[in-house]
């Protein structure tokens, strides 16, 4: 596991309970929205009108919960996630999987949405 990685990932949910992803437009694979507060996910949520249901929150130091996560998000086309993405600006930190655990985290810059 990552050093980087905070205690928390806080996840963000639809109205049907299905985890929000983040793809780009012309990638195969998505990304999981994760925040490392649930107030950074508030955040997101508020700059780009995402109307989430919930926020749910998952342990990091506990690897069933990460297995039983990570296995269930695989299935979905979905490779990583994405760490405290800023709407604005587009940075954030990519967590690869690794098997059933976190793998490495890196920086990664989206390119920010246009604004009008």
């Amino acid at each position: 596991m990552s050093s980087s990685l905070p205690k928390e990932l806080h996840l963000l949910l639809d109205s049907a309970g299905a985890l929000i992803v983040f793809q780009e437009k012309s990638a195969t694979w998505a990304g999981v929205l994760a925040f490392s507060s649930e107030d950074r996910a508030r955040e997101f949520c508020r700059t780009s009108n995402l109307d989430a249901a919930e926020v749910a929150a998952i342990s990091t130091a506990d690897p069933d919960a990460v297995a039983t996560l990570i296995a269930s998000i695989k299935r979905r086309a979905i490779r990583n996630v994405l760490l405290d993405l800023d709407y604005k600006t587009g940075a954030c930190t990519q967590i690869d999987f690794e098997g059933d655990a976190f793998g490495n985290a890196v920086s990664r810059q989206f390119t920010p949405p246009h604004h009008h």
